[in-house]
C-alpha cells in the first residue's frame, strides 16, 4: 500500500527514452533530491542548491532534466558539469552515457588531467553536447581554443564544497567568465558552510535551495561508533574491528599518504585482503585499485579523502576512520559513502583520549551521537568467526551429483574420526592462525580493566612468539635480513622496487615480508636467496648503503641498521665511545638528515 504511493520517474515529466534506459539500470521510483529537483529543472527557470548526502542519486536528479533539455540536432556545447577530481569526472560522465543510452545523438565527454590532452581534443572537435570537466584541463582547453561554452544552457558544480576546500574558487570564476550569463546554473553539496553560501551568492541569481535531510546531516542510514584506545594500539584495534566483521566491505581513512601506505602494507603483511588509493599513485596504479574495490576483489581500501573522492560504492558495510579529520564536515563525506542507496552502515572512528573533545564537534555538526563499543576481545572476535564459518557451512551449495561419488572413499578414510573430531577438524583448518594469533592477547580497549598490565604481559610472549617466528622462513624459500626498516620510511614496495632495479635477469619469487623498525626480514625462493642477497649488498636506498645476509635465527639483529656492507659493527663501551666521537663528532650526528619516506624533504636537508 506504501509502495503505490510513490510517485515514478515519468510522474516527475522524464521522457521516454530515458525512462528505458535508467528502468534497465534498475531505477523504480525516485529518491527524494530527485522528486524535488527533477520537476523544477524540467518545468521552472531559474537556479538550484541541492544539499544531499554522496550516494542519494545526485547526478540522476541534475543529469536526467539536463539530458532531456539537450537539442540533439546542435553538435555544440550545451551542458557544463564541473567536478574536483578525476574520479568523480569520469563516474559522472559514465551515469550520464548510460542514461543517454537512448536519446540518439547525445555525446558525452570527460575532460581531466592525467590524461592524452590530444585524444579529448580529437573527440571535442567532432561535437560534444555534454562536457564533464576537472577545472583545470577545460581551463587549458578554454585557453587552446577547443572548447567553446557559448551554447551553454546549463552549468553544474558538484561536490562543491570539496572543490572549495582544494582551491577551485578562482578557476570557476574564470570557467565561468566564458558562459552565457543567462545560463541556468545547479550546485551540488554535502555540507553547506559560510564559504559555500558565499559562492552561491556570488555566481547564482536568486537560487532556490532543495535539501534532503537536514543540513550538515549524517545520513539517517548510518550508524556512527567510536573505540578509545592509546595511540600507539590504533593499527591493533583496526585489525581486531576487521577480525570482528569477518564481511567487511569497506574504507579506512587516513590523515596522510604516508600513512595510508604504510596502514595498507601492514595490512597486506598482516594477510588482509587490503589495497591503498593515495595522490603519490601513478593514474594506472590508482584506476587499478579504484577498479578491483569496485569488483569487490579487495575487501579493505586505505585512502585519503581526495583521492577516494568519485568511488562511488553504493554496497559498502563500514567506513572507518582511522584518524578524524581536520575539517569536521569532511566526516560527512566520509561516512556518506555508506548506508547507500537506502542500506544501512556503520561508520566507524578509532580514538584516543585527547581526541574525545573532536568527536564531540563532529556529533554537534552531524547531528548524531556516536555510541561508544569497547574494543573486541580475542574472545570474542574468535567466537564472531566461529559462527561466521557455521554461516557459511550452512549455506554453502552442495553438487550433490558431482560430491557423492567422491564420499565413500573420504567416508571409508575419515571413519575412525567421531563427529565432534571431525567438526574440530575442520574448524582448525580454518582457525588455526587466528587462535594462534590472539593466544594471551590482552584487551587493548583503553576502558579495560588491569589492561596495561595484561598488555605489558601478553605483548612480551607475543613478541617472543613473534621474533622467533619471523626467523623461520616457508618451506621451499630463504629468509633475508636486509638492514633498513620502516622507522627510515622503508616499506614492501620499496623492497620490491630496490630489488627489482638491482637484479638482472628473471625477478625472483618474493614471499613473506616483515617489517621493523631497523631491518626488514623476508622470504625468497630458496634457489633465488643468493643472488637476492648480492643484488641487494651495496644497493643504494636514496643515499643508504644496504646490507643482505642470510638470517640466522639465533642472531642479533638490533644493530642491523648500522650494517654496511662488511658486516654489523661491534657493540662498543658507551665510555670509549663517547671520548672517541667527542663534541664536534655528536654535534654532525645530530645534524645529520635521516630519510622519512619523504624524497623533498630529504634532499633539501641535505643540501
Amino acid at each position: 500500500m506504501e509502495e503505490d504511493k510513490l510517485k515514478t520517474f515519468e510522474e516527475l515529466g522524464v521522457e521516454p527514452q530515458l525512462l528505458q534506459a535508467i528502468e534497465e539500470l534498475g531505477f523504480e521510483h525516485p529518491m527524494p533530491i530527485q522528486e524535488m529537483v527533477i520537476p523544477h529543472l524540467l518545468h521552472e527557470d531559474g537556479d538550484v542548491v541541492g544539499l544531499a548526502q554522496t550516494g542519494t542519486g545526485k547526478t540522476a536528479a541534475f543529469g536526467l532534466p539536463m539530458l532531456q533539455r539537450i537539442d540533439r540536432d546542435n553538435d555544440r556545447t550545451q551542458a557544463l558539469i564541473i567536478a574536483p577530481t578525476r574520479e568523480l569526472c569520469l563516474q559522472i560522465a559514465g551515469d550520464l552515457a548510460d542514461f543517454a543510452k537512448y536519446l540518439g545523438n547525445v555525446r558525452v565527454l570527460p575532460v581531466y588531467g592525467g590524461s592524452s590532452i590530444d585524444s579529448q581534443i580529437r573527440a571535442l572537435k567532432k561535437g560534444v553536447q555534454v562536457i564533464v570537466a576537472t577545472p583545470g584541463r577545460l581551463i587549458d582547453l578554454i585557453k587552446r581554443g577547443v572548447v567553446h561554452l557559448d551554447d551553454v544552457h546549463t552549468v553544474i558544480l558538484d561536490e562543491a564544497d570539496e572543490m572549495l576546500n582544494m582551491g577551485f574558487v578562482d578557476d570557476i570564476n574564470e570557467i565561468l567568465s566564458h558562459v552565457p550569463e543567462e545560463r541556468k546554473m545547479l550546485m551540488f553539496s554535502a555540507t553547506m558552510p559560510k564559504e559555500i553560501a558565499e559562492i552561491a551568492k556570488r555566481f547564482m541569481h536568486d537560487p532556490v535551495e532543495f535539501v534532503a535531510g537536514n543540513r550538515n546531516e549524517g545520513s539517517k542510514n548510518v550508524k556512527h561508533i567510536y573505540y578509545m584506545v592509546k595511540a600507539n594500539d590504533k593499527y591493533l584495534a583496526l585489525k581486531r574491528i576487521a577480525d570482528n566483521n569477518p564481511n567487511i566491505y569497506g574504507i579506512i581513512f587516513c590523515r596522510t599518504r604516508r600513512e595510508t601506505q604504510e596502514i595498507a602494507d601492514k595490512l597486506i603483511a598482516d594477510g588482509y585482503n587490503a589495497d591503498c588509493l593515495h595522490g603519490d599513485l601513478s593514474q594506472a596504479q590508482r584506476d587499478l585499485a579504484m577498479r578491483k574495490f569496485r569488483d569487490h576483489v579487495t575487501q579493505l581500501l586505505v585512502a585519503t579523502d581526495v583521492a577516494a573522492r568519485g568511488l562511488d560504492v553504493d554496497d559498502l558495510t563500514h567506513v572507518i576512520n582511522y584518524g578524524l579529520p581536520d575539517d569536521d564536515a569532511v566526516y560527512t563525506h566520509r561516512s556518506g559513502r555508506t548506508g547507500r542507496a537506502n542500506k544501512t552502515g556503520v561508520s566507524i572512528a578509532i580514538i584516543h583520549s585527547r581526541e574525545k573533545g573532536h568527536l564531540r564537534r563532529i556529533e554537534k555538526k552531524i547531528g548524531k551521537t556516536f555510541e561508544y563499543r569497547p574494543v573486541p576481545t580475542p574472545e570474542h572476535i574468535i567466537e564472531k568467526q566461529l559462527y561466521n564459518l557455521a554461516d557459511r557451512l550452512e549455506r554453502v551449495q552442495v553438487d550433490e551429483q558431482q560430491i557423492d561419488k567422491y564420499l565413500p572413499g573420504v567416508r571409508k578414510k575419515l571413519e575412525w574420526l567421531s563427529e565432534e573430531d571431525l567438526l574440530k577438524r575442520v574448524l582448525s583448518l580454518e582457525f588455526n592462525r587466528l587462535l594462534k594469533y590472539y593466544q594471551d592477547m590482552p584487551d587493548i580497549d583503553l576502558n579495560a580493566k588491569d589492561g596495561k598490565q595484561g598488555r605489558e604481559r601478553g605483548e612480551g610472549r607475543q613478541r617472543e612468539r613473534g621474533d622467533k617466528n619471523r626467523r623461520t622462513a616457508e618451506k621451499g624459500y630463504e629468509r633475508i635480513m636486509v638492514n633498513i626498516g620502516k622507522s627510515e620510511g622503508f616499506f614492501p614496495g620499496n623492497l620490491m622496487e630496490t630489488i627489482n632495479r638491482n637484479i638482472t635477469g628473471k625477478k625472483p619469487d618474493i614471499g613473506r615480508i616483515d617489517l621493523l623498525p631497523g631491518y626488514t626480514l623476508f622470504d625468497v625462493r630458496s634457489d633465488d636467496a643468493q643472488r637476492v642477497v648480492r643484488a641487494l649488498k651495496n644497493a643504494d636506498f636514496f643515499g643508504r648503503r644496504l646490507y643482505a645476509e642470510i638470517a640466522q635465527p639465533d642472531k642479533d639483529y638490533g644493530d642491523a641498521g648500522d650494517a654496511a656492507g662488511k658486516g654489523f659493527k661491534k657493540k662498543k663501551d658507551k665510555k670509549d665511545k663517547k671520548e672517541k666521537k667527542g663534541k664536534k663528532g655528536a654535534a654532525a650526528a645530530a645534524k645529520k638528515p635521516k630519510y622519512n619516506g619523504n624524497y623533498d624533504i630529504f634532499m633539501k636537508k641535505k643540501k
